[in-house]
């Protein structure tokens, strides 16, 4: 408490100077019941009831030629500490803590913590579900000639700590990367190209750690007129990973229409390949949406690639959507069909059906004020004996999923030093 107070000291007095100072906060309360949310419930075990917390407290500046923020978070569990603790399990962290210099008008450098976020989330997105979100400590250097073209290059270098001499890299997270993500707009049609050169660390045969690269190249489209709403996405993976060639892709295509003025509809799918459960193939073919918001994608229940399902049999998920908006409340009925994009042997070899079953999700949300919104969702799978060959569980039981959280997001202080003088 005594660094954050620190903190806002500085921010106050920098106010002296800045253009523009900005002090703002997040409390985000979520209640969640879990019965087969991310697996399938087996027989024996209850559904699990918890309230988790996201509480933030961010430092915006801006002038002309520098931007920093500052984010700092405490993410908790209600009960994790008992009333009278003298300490907390997470303590406070940095989400965010980045500079950006703005060299000339056409060219920008942004470094330190910060989030990194990407069309429509699937390659690289920031997790906001997450009450923890993503961050990377890493360098952009931002090229914008104009409205319609930029060219981002991004560089990321991760050790565990200082050091004198090398050391293995023992965190769970890449070891290093490199990309370039170039977005051009014509009319109403965005493009945009990734390649992604993404490296991580592994023990050899030797127990010596190296480093293999793998590489994601790929583009997204995205066009809007009038009530049509369309994108669609194409990438593929090569390299190595843990020494084991890589030969995976995915494609996806969706499409959307304003039927009436508070109604959309909505219709789409995604494939990502998968390897067979069997495989005996030296090869890694499943693809592997390295930094993306998953939970945007595949369902609500967090079934497929949010901490799970790497170098698996992949996913066809085919959907649709109604969403309704008027005023300050929203509802939106998302069904989804999923299936396996290669085969899924049970425990006696046998290969399974590829459909792995039916989920349905229905959010609600209303905008109490500007600074507080509600939402609430409820999640069901029906799943099949497939999925249960996969994940485990009973896929007979009763799998579902409800929550329903609150945020408030207030800006706490605001100053215009340049309008004030």
């Amino acid at each position: 408490m005594k660094k954050i107070l620190t903190i806002l000291y500085i921010g106050v007095v920098m106010t002296s100077y800045a253009q523009e100072f900005e002090i703002s906060t997040e409390l985000r309360p979520r209640f969640e019941y879990r019965h087969g949310f991310k697996t399938l419930i087996p027989d024996a075990e209850d559904a699990a009831s918890f309230v988790s917390q996201r509480s933030r407290i961010n430092l915006a500046y801006a002038s002309e030629k520098l931007k920093a923020y500052i984010s700092l978070q405490n993410v908790r569990v209600w009960g994790d500490v008992s009333t009278l603790a003298s300490s907390d399990v997470n303590d406070t962290a940095i989400h965010e803590a980045w500079a950006l210099l703005q060299l000339d008008p056409k060219f920008s450098l942004k470094l330190g913590r910060q989030e990194i976020v990407y069309d429509n989330h699937r390659m690289f997105g920031n997790v906001g579900w997450a009450q923890q979100a993503r961050s990377h400590d890493a360098f952009i250097a931002s090229y914008r000639p104009n409205t319609k073209h930029q060219l981002d290059l991004g560089l990321a270098l991760n050790e565990s700590s200082e050091t004198l001499f090398k050391t293995d890299y023992t965190v769970n997270n890449y070891k290093a990367f490199q990309y370039l993500w170039y977005h051009t707009k014509a009319s109403n049609l965005g493009i945009s190209f990734l390649v992604l050169n993404n490296g991580l660390a592994y023990t050899d045969v030797n127990d010596k750690q190296k480093v293999d690269y793998n590489q994601t190249i790929g583009t997204y489209l995205n066009y809007a007129k009038n009530k049509l709403h369309a994108d669609a996405s194409v990438y593929f993976q090569t390299g190595k990973i843990a020494n084991t060639s890589v030969s995976a892709y995915q494609f996806s295509g969706n499409i959307s229409y304003q039927i009436h003025e508070a109604f959309k509809a909505g219709l789409g799918a995604e494939y990502l390949s998968g390897t067979d459960s069997d495989n005996i193939d030296d090869k890694i073919k499943s693809f592997n949406p390295w930094f993306g918001t998953n939970h945007k994608f595949n369902g609500f229940m967090d079934y497929f690639y949010v901490g799970n399902h790497s170098n698996s049999v992949g996913l066809l998920d085919i959907h649709a959507s109604l969403a309704y908006q008027k005023e300050k409340f929203s509802a939106k009925l998302i069904p989804h069909l999923f299936s396996s994009a290669a085969w899924v042997v049970d425990f006696t070899g046998k290969e399974m059906p590829n459909s792995l079953g039916t989920e349905i999700d229905l959010v609600l949300g209303y905008n109490w004020t500007k600074d507080v919104s509600f939402q609430a969702g409820y999640s069901q799978m029906f799943a099949t004996d497939t999925m249960e060959a996969l994940k485990g569980g009973n896929s007979d039981a009763t799998n579902n999923w409800a929550w329903l959280m609150v945020t408030v997001k207030p800006s706490l202080f605001k100053t215009n030093f340049a309008k004030e003088k």
